[in-house]
């Protein structure tokens, strides 16, 4: 069996008392898309720093590329790329400048530098603009050269830290479509994301809560696993509605989509006839209440809950 390009067993990152990555078990095949959904502050970029051999774990191993990332930091760094959240090239730079000082950072002798900055430049689409000076790129520019950055030396595996925040929906699009291709040529990927909608284009999800992995799979397995029930209702005030469906007994939580709400709930715990009474019985105008698919945002939302302490029910 072909070994895994990224595998944790109870990977972990303490700073003083806070604990930001506990007990990570992680399994990523080669030329996989694996996404981190969650928050700020979840442990993402915790995660990414140790596994680019970055930052040392307090207990717990990995192997990055058949590498113990442990016992030689250094061999992990130049088998993979690393584009940081933070935008982190030379202003004062050429785009082109830029990514031969990079190249030559992952040790590129002057003859593959010759051949593979005009390469990756045309690869992201940043040929024409070549000579620019890097402060002089748009936002979604610089997040394509740095991730040429991270790729000019063609490495096993990229990890990215939220690659498209703060882009537009075109550059977005653009640079999925760049991770596709990489992705397709048999690169692995690990990126990570705040945004429920480029999780689902991942093949692999992994949902990161207060440091920990509360789930992954497939999107479509996890939706399928979705362990609540969930409905979906028009009720006028709808802010009204979910005051008192969130004062309600066995109610595991509410969420407000405009003039809609998600409730959650225990399956098997008849929500759909539950409701109505409750929110008449307050006054409130009932239109519709039915039973919904959940999303992926409503699976993140089911399982950070369910991971709190009696996360069941309130």
């Amino acid at each position: 069996m072909m070994p895994l390009a990224i595998e944790t067993n109870g990977l972990t990152r303490r700073f003083s008392r806070l604990v930001a990555v506990r007990d990570l078990c992680l399994s990523v095949r080669h030329g996989e898309i694996y996404g981190f959904l969650g928050p700020n502050g979840a442990g993402k970029t915790t995660t990414i720093r140790m596994l680019c051999g970055l930052l040392a774990p307090s207990q717990g191993a990995a192997r990055v590329a058949g590498v113990d990332v442990a016992l030689d930091p250094e061999a992990v760094k130049r088998r993979v790329g690393y584009m940081p959240q933070r935008f982190s090239l030379y202003g004062d730079l050429t785009a082109a400048e830029n990514l031969d000082f990079f190249a030559g950072i992952y040790r590129l002798t002057r003859a593959e530098r010759r051949e593979r900055v005009p390469e990756t430049l045309r690869r992201v689409g940043l040929w024409e603009r070549r000579d620019a000076l890097t402060d002089h790129l748009s936002g979604g520019l610089k997040q394509r050269l740095a991730l040429a950055c991270a790729m000019v030396h063609a490495p096993a595996i990229l990890f990215l830290d939220e690659p498209t925040a703060g882009a537009d929906p075109p550059s977005r699009q653009r640079m999925w479509d760049l991770l596709y291709d990489a992705a397709g040529e048999g690169q692995t990927i690990l990126v990570t994301t705040h945004y429920v909608e480029e999780a689902e284009r991942c093949q692999t999800v992994g949902f990161m809560h207060q440091g920990s992995l509360v789930g992954q799979g497939s999107p479509e397995a996890c939706k399928a696993a979705f362990a609540e029930e969930l409905l979906e209702v028009d009720a006028d005030p709808v802010m009204r509605a979910a005051s008192v469906l969130r004062d309600a007994e066995g109610m595991a939580g509410v969420s407000v989509y405009g003039r809609l709400l998600r409730v959650f709930g225990r399956r098997g715990a008849g929500l759909a006839d539950r409701v109505p009474p409750l929110l008449l019985a307050a006054g409130v105008a009932v239109r519709a209440v039915r039973p919904v698919a959940p999303t992926l945002e409503d699976v993140f939302m089911s399982m950070t809950r369910l991971a709190e302490p009696g996360g069941q029910e309130r």
